[in-house]
């Protein structure tokens, strides 16, 4: 079940920014320093998790490192480009080195909830998740807010129109026709 497929979009905008800095960030020589995170409870953190997981999270992240693999390739290649066999090999080696890295992500994202609920709240979104409503706002929740998405695009394209149409009337009465 895609309880999070709604927030898909958001996610994967996200993370492409993310891929679009690869290639640049492959360059540098010094390995960045991973983001700072407010420290929390171990307790805390196993509520994180156990609410990301309910939430089935992992899915935004899923395919990270090979996209970032295949980006920061990608980028070398408009460099290098004959190279692309041996890129297209390395790349091979490079996704197998770094296969499961994407779990960082989880752990930064359990962290971060940590740190922005008490222990006590992290225990009450568990539960509440686990309820017979919390399991429906999990299931509908997505659909509500792709829906909502769709609608606002809708509206806008139609009130545009209607933007559109006042702006041509108020040039009309200047004399200018749009």
């Amino acid at each position: 079940m895609k309880r999070f497929s709604g927030l898909l979009s958001a996610a994967t905008l996200a993370v492409g920014l993310a891929l679009a800095s690869a290639p640049a960030m492959a360059q540098q020589q010094q390995q960045p320093a991973p983001p700072k995170v407010k420290q929390s409870s171990p307790a805390a953190i196993a509520y994180a998790k156990e609410i990301l997981a309910l939430k089935n999270v992992a899915t935004m992240y899923a395919g990270a490192v090979p996209g970032i693999v295949e980006k920061t390739k990608t980028g070398l290649l408009q460099q290098y480009l004959n190279y692309q066999k041996d890129l297209d090999e390395v790349a091979v080696i490079v996704a197998k080195n770094m296969a499961g890295r994407e779990k960082e992500i989880g752990e930064g994202m359990a962290q971060i909830y940590a740190s922005e609920f008490t222990e006590q709240e992290l225990k009450d979104l568990v539960a509440f998740y686990k309820s017979p409503l919390g399991q429906k706002l999990l299931t509908s929740e997505p659909k509500a807010i792709t829906d909502s998405l769709n609608y606002m695009q809708q509206w806008a394209q139609q009130f545009g129109v209607i933007v559109a149409a006042q702006f041509k009337a108020e040039m009309k009465k200047r004399g200018k026709d749009i």
